[in-house]
């Protein structure tokens, strides 16, 4: 037997479903557009729930990238990952540029203790430590510069 579709929701029912969903997380507009489009009635309807939202500062772009940025450079995400990240998450490149300005990371030192730890779980005496310290921080979002000097440091601490 078939499921069968819910019916759509009109605006007062996706208002709902988008203030039961920011109460867990901000989350992007162009997010909850695709949480929310399937279930949509209409897309004015929810267009005009987002603008809703954005209007009582309930949902912020602004607000999302601060937090998304101050979450993942936590974790040893670098800048370069954290623009491309947030880009597929509909974030203007203003905003993000914006953000990452006034974000207080300091993207040197964590890829220092990054490129530490790494090379404790490589081993000091592996041939390849360079190229695989290079190749692990570039993933990570770092670009060569820091990456440079993060693999430097590395390597004096050793000797």
């Amino acid at each position: 037997m078939k499921k069968q579709k819910p019916d759509p929701l009109d605006r007062a029912a996706l208002m709902h479903s988008a203030v039961d969903l920011l109460s867990r997380r901000d989350y992007s507009r162009q997010e909850l557009w695709r949480k929310l489009s399937p279930k949509a009635a209409s897309a004015d309807d929810l267009e005009s729930v987002l603008n809703n939202l954005a209007e009582r500062n309930w949902q912020s772009d602004e607000r999302f990238a601060a937090m998304y940025l101050r979450a993942r450079s936590n974790r040893g995400v670098g800048p370069l990952r954290l623009k491309q990240e947030l880009k597929q998450k509909g974030v203007s490149g203003d905003l993000t540029s914006e953000a990452m300005e006034q974000s207080d990371a300091n993207w040197t030192q964590n890829a220092i203790e990054i490129a530490q730890k790494k090379a404790r779980s490589v081993g000091f005496d592996h041939p390849q430590l360079k190229p695989k310290l290079w190749r692990f921080l570039a993933y990570r979002g770092f670009a060569g510069d820091v990456i440079e000097l993060a693999i430097e440091k590395v390597m004096t601490e050793r000797a």
